[in-house]
């Protein structure tokens, strides 16, 4: 797999994939994480790429796949996910009704509708797609949040082995993305899950328990039988 040169605004050296069905060692990443551009979004290269920790996302440069490893990842073990007072209080309450693969196309179009005016969006027509035939064979999953027959909330990922690999999440309610977390942590963690990967840290899920470790730690989990 041959390197090039990228005019970004770094000028950083990222890979660029071929239709080969291959990735770079991601130690050879930049610091940021992203490791290499191109490729496509086929079933077996999203697999490979998730069991070794890499993800893709349209960041940056629209129409053009970039794929991370970040040698940090942050993360929440399901047994740490931290239950606030609130929390507790609101689920005691069961105003909403929790499930899960319910209706995944439903929650990554919600993902997606939700952020297509952000900076950076990414996630657009080819990757809902590719998700969603992911889901179909079996290596994705979504967990739904309920208001009587009305979709509140929500996430999906892809789930290999005994880990979770987040893609993002969605609330129409106050703490219906929050609630989807807690049950996809407590119900993972029954079923022997190990890890929930949550790529990149953010306020909210530092605030449940989500915390750095290295990347040699991460794949140990990652290649739990």
């Amino acid at each position: 797999m041959r390197s090039i040169w990228l005019t970004l605004e770094t000028n950083d050296m990222v890979f660029q994939l071929t239709k080969r069905l291959a990735f770079p060692n991601p130690r050879l990443g930049e610091p940021d994480g992203l490791l290499a551009i191109g490729g496509d979004l086929s079933v077996d290269r999203l697999l490979l790429a998730y069991s070794n920790g890499i993800f893709p996302w349209y960041a940056f440069r629209q129409g053009v796949i970039e794929w991370w490893c970040p040698m940090q990842r942050f993360v929440i073990f399901p047994n740490e996910i931290h239950v606030s007072h609130s929390m507790r209080t609101l689920m005691n309450r069961q105003k909403y009704k929790i499930t899960v693969n319910r209706a995944f196309e439903k929650v990554i179009k919600h993902c997606g509708d939700l952020r297509k005016n952000e900076e950076g969006a990414w996630l657009g027509k080819e990757m809902t797609e590719a998700y969603i035939r992911l889901h179909e064979q079996g290596f994705a999953a979504s967990v739904e949040v309920w208001d009587n027959d009305t979709l509140a909330g929500g996430l999906y990922g892809v789930a290999l082995g005994r880990c979770f690999f987040g893609e993002s999440m969605f609330s129409l309610v106050p703490n219906a993305s929050k609630l989807a977390l807690i049950f996809l942590a407590r119900f993972f963690e029954d079923r022997g899950g190990a890890l929930i990967d949550c790529q990149f840290e953010t306020p909210h899920l530092k605030s449940m328990g989500g915390r750095f470790i290295s990347y040699e730690e991460y794949m140990e989990y990652v290649r739990m039988d």
